[in-house]
């Protein structure tokens, strides 16, 4: 049966599983957007600019683990998307962005909103796809998503000229699909873990560093289940909060920059790391010439680029997580003695981790008279759902919510830790709830950073999804005056947003409700009664404007030198 090429697409996209999409209309795409009109089974969501349609989509995938769909015309429609598709490539994120181009004999012409968007995305994706016949259509978007949720998951880019997409071919799906020089090695060896299991019976300082990797490949159970055979302790990066449940007694909760001082103790005098589905960023490391100096270290990733690329390692193991995990679990099943000396041997390692715990929690002073942001965090987990969804955008708010919330599930926060893209919040929250209509979807944010963004509070209304917009605003672009406070004589240059805003009156204006908290006693209720309505809420709470994200390593410290106090 022959289709023109736009039906062909939309065919392929109902082939692998998508029933969402977010995307913006436009000349080239105005085609494929005609024949969407016959397609029932594919929702369409159309955000207010293509970035946040790309955040959307980004959201919804960390969210769901399922693959990520925006759409743009071409010129300024697809180069508003490169942000987003950025912000995914840094977090490993699977994600298909479908582009509109001119057609084919005007490719390289400086045609009217013609640009080059593979070859200036190509930094920034996993592959990219220029569709030149209809016919081909099927097997580029079978290997477009291949490759975007295989091996480290990312962002893949399809661009769709607008003759192609009128001309006409047969649709034929391809059942199994080749690529060349393209084989992620999803197996972990099998030597490789029996040695591995062999250097973590005998630790005895020992420390599990679990990144965003382990919620990747769904291995949280796993991961768990290794953690507490071992009773190893747990730390986790910003992008592995939720990994391994925060309320277990062997969490150490977050480490690095601004990660808890029990975390950051335990890897500086641990004695072996096994590090999961992690990187070893700046963020986490600190001085790299000084970190974890005794520690021998483990690293599992499926992405072998990512192994020994910013510090040493004792034994590398390739492979998707979960697989590795599962192997170690068994290895572990005919040790049972072995694994009970080693938690005798273990006892002083934890009462030096109790010591840290109690010595310096993350902590705050609390007020009567100014809200504390710390207290908002504190009191949204005390009242939300247990399978609430947060999405933060970045900043001071992030890491506080980092810091207070308390995960205890994957796939409960999502943040921008790569690239760390202020606007990311909000259009993330909107994907999310757009997944899951009934669940509750938090997104947290400063005023600067939510002003980014804001039109998709348009969406929110327009297509009823309830999320729930908390702007901590203390009239300060909060991270950056930070660091002018501390580092720069308080020279807060372009960083204070002295002009008054009323985001409760903003949100009244876009047709959702506004509230507003400026005392402490008024927290609690104006959570609560956000909460209780059924459609999107900004919650605006004017917090304490000088207050600092503590603990914090300054940079090229090392992760043991924390800033404690303000």
């Amino acid at each position: 049966m022959k289709m023109n090429g736009a039906r062909i697409l939309l065919e392929s996209l109902k082939r692998e599983g998508v029933d969402l999409v977010f995307g913006y209309p436009g000349g080239t795409v105005i085609n494929l957007y005609d024949e969407l009109m016959n397609v029932r089974e594919i929702r369409h969501i159309l955000p207010r600019h293509e970035q946040g349609g790309t955040h959307a989509a980004d959201g919804y995938a960390r969210a769901t683990g399922k693959v990520g769909v925006a759409i743009a015309t071409s010129g300024p429609g697809a180069t508003n998307t490169i942000t987003g598709i950025a912000n995914a490539y840094m977090d490993s994120i699977p994600m298909v962005i479908i582009t509109g181009q001119v057609p084919t004999p005007l490719i390289g012409n400086d045609a009217f909103q013609e640009v080059d968007i593979i070859g200036i995305t190509r930094p920034i994706t996993k592959h990219s796809f220029l569709i030149r016949h209809a016919k081909d259509i099927p097997t580029i978007v079978r290997k477009a998503f291949y490759i975007a949720r295989s091996g480290r998951p990312g962002p893949v880019l399809i661009d769709f000229p607008k003759d192609v997409q009128i001309s006409q071919a047969e649709f034929k799906w391809p059942e199994s699909i080749e690529i060349r020089g393209y084989k992620p090695n999803l197996e972990g060896h099998q030597k490789q873990v029996e040695k591995a299991v062999d250097m973590l019976l005998v630790a005895r300082r020992p420390v599990m560093y679990v990144g965003g990797g382990v919620i990747l490949a769904n291995a949280a159970e796993e991961l768990t289940e290794l953690a507490r055979t071992l009773q190893f302790p747990v730390t986790t990066t910003l992008m592995g909060l939720g990994a391994f449940p925060e309320n277990d007694p062997l969490s150490l909760k977050m480490l690095g920059m601004h990660g808890a001082y029990a975390a950051n103790m335990a890897m500086t005098h641990s004695d072996l790391i096994l590090a999961v589905g992690a990187r070893f960023d700046d963020r986490v490391t600190g001085k790299i010439a000084t970190f974890a100096p005794h520690a021998k270290i483990i690293h599992i990733d499926v992405d072998p680029t990512s192994i020994r690329k910013n510090v040493r390692v004792d034994l590398p193991i390739v492979g998707d997580t979960k697989d590795v995990l599962v192997k170690m679990i068994e290895c572990l099943k005919g040790q049972t003695e072995k694994v009970s000396a080693q938690h005798s041997a273990m006892e002083a390692w934890h009462e030096d981790i109790s010591g840290w715990k109690a010595k310096h929690p993350i902590a705050y002073k609390q007020s009567s008279s100014v809200i504390k942001p710390q207290y908002v965090i504190q009191k949204l987990r005390e009242l939300s759902e247990d399978d609430a969804i947060m999405a933060t955008d970045v900043g001071q708010h992030q890491m506080w919510t980092a810091q207070f919330f308390e995960f205890n599930q994957p796939r409960t926060l999502l943040t921008s830790g790569g690239l760390g893209t202020m606007g990311f919040g909000l259009p993330a929250a909107m994907g999310a709830q757009a997944a899951y209509p009934k669940r509750q979807v938090i997104c947290v944010c400063g005023d600067g950073g939510v002003q980014m963004n804001m039109q998709e509070l348009a969406t929110l209304v327009q297509h009823r999804l309830p999320v729930k917009i908390v702007v901590l605003n203390n009239n300060f672009l909060g991270m950056v005056r930070q660091w002018q406070e501390l580092f720069f004589d308080k020279r807060y240059s372009q960083t204070c947003l002295e002009l008054p805003m009323d985001f409760a009156r903003i949100a009244e204006a876009y047709g959702a409700k506004g509230l507003k908290a400026d005392k402490p006693s008024e927290v609690e209720q104006v959570i609560k009664e956000g909460f209780a309505h059924d459609g999107p809420v900004i919650m605006e709470f004017k917090i304490a404007r000088e207050e600092k994200v503590l603990p914090m390593v300054p940079a090229g410290a090392s992760l043991n030198e924390m800033v404690l106090n303000a």
